[in-house]
């Protein structure tokens, strides 16, 4: 594998990414690797360098800015209002880590999906809906409360939502508002909701967790196994 920092900004803001691929190979399809609200992490990179070992070349992109690392759950509110409040900045910072994936020797530019986890699920739905140039995305224990409603028409790639029925944050009802703004716009969307799995239900439990978040190793290994096989599809 190489594995390589990738720097690039927008709007003044200087962000690092990483990226992962399988050394030597070239025309790969993409994945861009979206973080939570927690920022580009060692989780993040160990899913980065999971799904190299699949065969694609993965950019864990940086959506704070020089890799910040957050903790303080003020400053997350803080980050996250201020992407949903400018939508279309928020999804800038998603453009120019795609253009640089695409721009890569080792990437075939028209096989490129996305994937994000907690936030990062919120930040790929948005992307698709707003028309970003991806086959398809995955979204993880996403934020669906965050995802809007105003989906047009425009042509988009398959979208599969990975979720828990315990999860706060991707409520029945956000579910229902979401598959049914996708279903008006002509989006092939696929559901998996996994019973009594809470928020973040890939992620390792560590103290100071919330109780409304907690790992689910049943919902871990079917949702990777269905993204595996999303991705397999719409690349083949």
């Amino acid at each position: 594998m190489i594995a390589e920092d990738i720097s690039y900004s927008q709007d003044g803001l200087l962000m690092r990414g990483c990226l992962v691929a399988p050394e030597g190979a070239g025309d790969l399809p993409g994945i861009l690797l979206v973080h939570g609200a927690h920022g580009l992490n060692g989780f993040i990179l160990g899913i980065a360098n999971r799904l190299a070992g699949q065969g694609h070349a993965v950019l864990a992109l940086d959506l704070w800015g020089r890799r910040e690392q957050l903790s303080d759950p003020a400053r997350i509110g803080e980050k996250l209002g201020a992407c949903v409040r400018n939508r279309a900045g928020w999804m800038s910072r998603v453009e120019v880590a795609r253009a640089q994936l695409a721009a890569r020797p080792e990437v075939d530019p028209d096989r490129i999906g996305a994937l994000g986890y907690c936030f990062g699920g919120a930040t790929v739905l948005e992307y698709a809906r707003s028309g970003g140039d991806v086959a398809g995305v995955v979204s993880f224990h996403g934020g669906l409360d965050l995802v809007s409603d105003e989906w047009g028409t425009q042509s988009r790639g398959p979208v599969l939502i990975c979720s828990g029925s315990d999860d706060p944050m991707a409520t029945p009802e956000d579910l229902t508002r979401l598959t049914g703004a996708m279903s008006a716009a002509g989006v092939a969307w696929e559901l998996d909701l996994y019973g009594g799995a809470r928020h973040a239900f890939t992620e390792p439990d560590a103290p100071g967790r919330p109780p409304f978040a907690r790992y689910d190793a049943r919902a871990d290994r079917r949702s990777w196994a269905a993204m595996s096989e999303f991705f397999n599809d719409i690349f083949s």
